[in-house]
């Protein structure tokens, strides 16, 4: 059975935010999970977030702060070049500089806002 975390991640923050909760619990705190929770934080999406350590898979805890207008996963991932970031852009974003795509790099994940021009990726998700 195929499970896409990523994509139930995205879907518990998107809900919570609809409905106006202060906070939200994602039962699972891989260390891919956190980097794109720290690139919502660094963005201003959400509020902030503690690790719980549960001996399991851990939880996050995270703090909204109402930012969220849509996240969701891209799939299937992309690969883009480090000179075609505008295009995707214009095709998962709203406007030009209006929101966050998150990039799986060799140097780790990271926003595309950061590795633009400098080197390409996987596509994982988005937010605005």
């Amino acid at each position: 059975m195929m499970h896409n975390i990523i994509a139930d991640i995205m879907t518990v923050l998107r809900n919570a935010e609809r409905v106006g909760k202060k906070t939200c619990r994602i039962n699972h705190a891989s260390s891919m999970i956190k980097s794109i929770v720290e690139i919502f934080k660094k963005n201003g999406y959400i509020a902030g977030y503690k690790v719980i350590d549960d001996k399991k898979a851990g939880i996050i805890e995270i703090e909204l702060n109402g930012m969220i207008n849509d996240c969701k996963p891209i799939s299937p991932r992309h690969s883009v070049k480090k000179e075609d970031y505008m295009r995707f852009e214009k095709r998962y974003l709203p406007a030009s500089n209006m929101g966050v795509m998150i990039v799986s790099t060799s140097q780790g994940i990271k926003s595309h806002n950061e590795v633009k021009g400098k080197i390409g990726g996987t596509l994982i998700a988005y937010v605005y």
